[in-house]
């Protein structure tokens, strides 16, 4: 799905969660694993005491597996792989979980006015962020030809249970939204085995579903954005929501001087300038907050704080201030987010 050169701007941390009396005949799992280049954690509540821990870990286990079969841009064999490597511009047909997420990739690319891009996969490899190649500033005609290649509305049809290039070398890269499907797909399996209170992480990205195993809202700490230290700056406190983070702090370079982000603005083709460190979003769902976090850093406060209101999205900038204060960041909260948390 993604490359730990990617995990890095995913910023949730998960506070500690101690055993309850609110629970006093429950089974409480606590799981932890490997996947998409990254972890996954999850904390699930048998308030019945209807299932064993090996069927919990193998329910996991089975649907990261069949995410990763569909969506991974690391296994030539996935369903998004040999979409790739389909050199005609026919329809294809699509599993409905592969057409599930394409289809949540569209809506925010354009509800975002392009700002999350599914196709940006020639710019991010040239900017030496992706799989392969060094990381160094390219020429302004090395930047316009990848930006030919890429975008979402001019490469990629979506819709009717299938996908479409628009141009044949036209590839799909799902590393920023992948990892939040797998974690609602990871809760689905969960609520198949009859459990409705439960947190699964994913590389950062989250789905919490009733209540934590003392039996309130689950409280999620949202990391300070900054290389070196590993601190929570601030706490939320939530349930049957989905939760994201995107942040610039540990993924880039420096050339003479200028740092070069991860985070590249599709409309320009280059890593974004701004001061947001870092973005927090709360949504329907992970897979959701996963893409809509990523779009919105990529707009910074100012854009996205307009699209946020406009949309009645929940989202909270952290920005780095330059003033000299004690404190280095600024926290910005939209309505929405504010009520959620509240």
């Amino acid at each position: 799905m993604t490359h730990s050169a990617t995990v890095s701007r995913r910023t949730f941390m998960v506070m500690p969660l101690a055993l309850a009396a609110c629970y006093p005949i429950s089974e409480v799992f606590r799981i932890e694993g490997s996947t998409m280049g990254t972890t996954y954690r999850v904390v699930a509540i048998d308030g019945a005491r209807k299932v064993a821990e090996p069927e919990v870990k193998a329910a996991i286990e089975g649907a990261l597996a069949e995410v990763n079969r569909q969506m991974s841009n690391w296994d030539p064999s996935s369903e998004i792989s040999q979409f790739n490597a389909r050199a005609g511009t026919d329809p294809v047909a699509v599993s409905p979980a592969l057409s599930e997420i394409m289809a949540a990739a569209e809506s925010v690319n354009t509800a975002s006015n392009g700002k999350f891009d599914t196709t940006m996969g020639p710019v991010i490899e040239l900017w030496g962020f992706g799989a392969a190649g060094s990381r160094t500033r390219p020429s302004d005609a090395e930047v316009a030809t990848a930006r030919s290649l890429s975008g979402h509305r001019n490469t990629l049809k979506v819709g009717g249970g299938a996908l479409q290039k628009r141009q044949p070398k036209a590839q799909v890269y799902l590393a920023a939204i992948g990892k939040g499907y797998g974690a609602d797909r990871v809760g689905r399996a969960l609520e198949e085995l009859g459990m409705t209170d439960y947190m699964v992480e994913i590389g950062g990205d989250l789905y919490v579903s009733g209540r934590n195993p003392d039996g309130v809202p689950w409280q999620i700490g949202i990391e300070t954005p900054a290389a070196n230290m590993l601190d929570v700056l601030k706490v939320v406190s939530v349930t049957d929501l989905g939760l994201a983070s995107s942040g610039d702090y540990r993924n880039y370079f420096e050339e003479e001087g200028q740092r070069f982000s991860h985070l590249i603005d599709p409309t320009t083709g280059r890593p974004v300038t701004h001061n947001t460190a870092s973005v927090t979003v709360l949504a329907e769902n992970a897979m959701l907050a996963d893409a809509w976090a990523t779009a919105f850093h990529v707009m910074g406060k100012d854009e996205g704080m307009a699209v946020a209101e406009e949309r009645d999205l929940a989202v909270l900038f952290i920005e780095r201030e330059q003033n000299g204060n004690d404190m280095p960041f600024s926290l910005t909260a939209s309505s929405a987010f504010d009520a959620l948390t509240s």
